[in-house]
């Protein structure tokens, strides 16, 4: 056996030792070389990006709305405002069973299906940790339900915010109109889609929609900061929101209303306008709806009740309706005749109740069965005589009626800050041929002479033509709005438009026009005289009318109890008073109401008395 000295070498020991440590030495080098390398990148090369998604991890910027711009009527009483309301929100993640907390929690306050779809809708773009809407304008009771019931729920919250009110109801529901949600529709016609960040309304109809870039304001923001789970830890930054604009306008707040209670229940509209600035005093459709309905978010139910209505609460009858204008343009007729000498004032016709052209059987009646008599253009006027105005038409012929007509507002939009805006119908040989692929017949020019046939007019137009008249010839665009003033209460008035004016080849005719409508409310063969003009205190200018809404057959007499209601001829009336400086211009509309000079001309006589005396 040899000696345990011979067995170990000392020497190759330590020289595999040494090797070893040189290569861990190596390994830890070039493992720190790559640590270091990786921390350059992650440090000064890529600094940037990795601090970018950082921040974005962790920072969050939240817009935050403005508030919406105020409304007021001409002597600055409030017409719209933003009231506080407390809503019912639920953060879903941490709730810990949402089905059944909404289940126990309709069982303490009154939620609907619809409000229940509504946030099924919402909560599909939430944000985490974001309360998402169940129920608005809790009262106070239901607040101190759920305060005391709030253990039992987590993630509920009772949120207060300010929103959209309109204290007066209907009353202004097609002028104002009202804001709604805000869709992906409405954001593609926005001209700066960024400003609405963190909006949940915008403007829908009426001014709220046309005046929406005035009153929206502009968006500011919060910068914060949140964890992992985008729970907010703090508010680093904060840009305060600047409030919308204010609108002054010309409406009357009590004239609205008194022409908003004239019309009851009654379907129709009452326009009154002031001839030298173009500013709507009055502006009511009826039925209306209350606008308040659509700020929260309408269900479909109870927006169904009023799409489908036959009485058409939603539709605006005042620019969109479009009605057969029936006598209330005689006197424009008439002026038209003058202009072209086709009428004069001294020379009379025949009127025997009926009318006939050569050619034809048919007989064209007169609504006074019996007929005026002896008849010139003063007495058609005031009297209403439709053979007069056969006549008249008939050696006018269509075109000069349609180029004498369309200056004074009819067959196009009147351009007012409301949309949309029907243009009505001015109907020529044109427009037949184009519409119809027909050729224009005679029988046509009579009764276009008469305000109906394929003419249709809205109530604002018979406004408008109304003012141009009481202008002698000046057309000034109507408007609402008077002017618009910021949050340092600095008032811009918007201008007037006015056209050029139509002149007549003699000027008298305005004063002789005016003259015979005088006559329709203070002569006592007038039209409306006996119901409307006879204790006026001022003078009135005024024209009654009334419109067939289904035709009757030849020799067949109407009678108003025999036709359905809504069948019924529709009640008109256009006038402006005081004569010698017209102040006001209305137009009234009562549909299936009967004669104009029974129904419509005593809500004009109201409506005129409130405003001048």
């Amino acid at each position: 056996m040899q000696p345990w000295s011979t067995l170990k070498n000392h020497h190759l020991e330590q020289l595999i030792f040494q090797n070893r440590i040189r290569f861990a030495f190596l390994v830890v080098v070039l493992l720190c070389f790559l640590l270091l390398t990786r921390l350059f990148l992650l440090q000064i090369v890529q600094h940037e990006h990795f601090r970018t998604a950082s921040d974005q991890n962790r920072i969050q910027i939240i817009p935050m709305p403005p508030t919406r711009g105020f409304i007021f009527d001409r002597k600055g009483k409030l017409l719209v405002d933003n009231a506080p309301n407390f809503s019912l929100s639920i953060v879903i993640d941490q709730s810990e069973d949402l089905d059944n907390t909404i289940i126990s929690l309709k069982k303490l306050i009154e939620i609907g299906d619809d409000d229940i779809e509504l946030f099924n809708e919402r909560k599909q773009y939430r944000r985490p940790y974001a309360p998402v809407h169940l129920r608005a304008n809790l009262s106070e009771k239901e607040i101190a339900i759920l305060l005391v019931n709030r253990h039992r729920f987590p993630g509920i919250q009772i949120n207060g915010a300010l929103i959209r009110n309109y204290p007066h109801g209907d009353i202004f529901s097609h002028s104002i109109g009202y804001i709604g949600r805000i869709n992906e529709q409405d954001l593609t016609k926005l001209n700066d889609p960024g400003n609405y960040k963190g909006t949940n309304h915008i403007g829908k109809t009426g001014l709220e929609k046309f005046y929406e870039d005035e009153l929206h304001g502009e968006t500011g923001l919060q910068k914060i900061e949140t964890n992992a789970h985008g729970k907010l830890l703090r508010v680093l930054e904060e840009q305060l929101p600047q409030p919308g604009k204010d609108l002054h306008l010309y409406l009357d707040f009590d004239l609205q209303k008194l022409a908003s209670d004239l019309l009851g229940e009654q379907r129709g509209a009452i326009v009154a306008i002031d001839p030298k600035t173009g500013g709507i005093l009055a502006f009511v459709s009826k039925p209306g709806f209350d606008p308040n309905l659509f700020v929260t978010g309408i269900g479909q139910s109870a927006y169904a009740n009023l799409r489908d209505s036959p009485d058409q609460p939603l539709f605006n009858r005042i620019t969109q309706g479009s009605y057969p204008p029936g006598s209330t343009i005689k006197m424009l007729v008439g002026l038209a005749g003058l202009e072209h000498k086709k009428a004069f004032w001294w020379k009379s016709i025949e009127d025997p109740g009926w009318y006939k052209l050569p050619s034809e059987d048919r007989l064209y009646r007169d609504w006074k069965r019996e007929g005026h008599g002896t008849v010139n253009l003063d007495k058609a006027i005031y009297q209403s005589c439709d053979v007069y105005f056969y006549e008249l038409a008939l050696n006018l012929g269509i075109d000069n009626i349609h180029s004498f007509m369309t200056p004074f507002g009819f067959g196009h939009r009147t351009g007012i800050d409301i949309s949309p805006e029907s243009p009505g119908l001015l109907p020529s040989r044109e427009w037949k041929q184009k519409n119809r692929g027909m050729r224009w017949f005679p029988g046509e020019t009579l009764i276009t002479g008469i305000g109906q046939g394929y003419m249709l007019a809205t109530p604002l137009q018979l406004a408008v033509s109304t003012a141009i008249l009481a202008n002698k010839g000046v057309y000034v665009q109507p408007k609402l709005v008077h002017s618009i003033e910021d949050s340092n209460q600095v008032k811009v008035a918007i201008p007037s438009r006015v056209a050029p004016q139509i002149t007549l080849s003699d000027e008298k005719n305005w004063d002789l026009m005016i003259k015979s409508m005088e006559k329709v409310m203070h002569y006592h063969q007038g039209t409306a005289y006996w119901s409307s003009g006879r204790d006026a205190k001022y003078r009135i200018a005024g024209k009654t009318g009334t419109a067939q809404v289904t035709a009757i057959k030849q020799d067949e007499e109407y009678d108003e109890e025999k036709v359905a209601l809504r069948h019924r001829d529709h009640s008109l009336f256009v006038g402006f008073a005081p004569v010698e400086d017209p102040q006001i211009a209305i137009a009234v509309i009562v549909e299936n109401a009967g004669g104009g000079a029974t129904v419509a001309a005593p809500l004009a006589r109201k409506v005129l008395d409130a405003y001048l005396l």
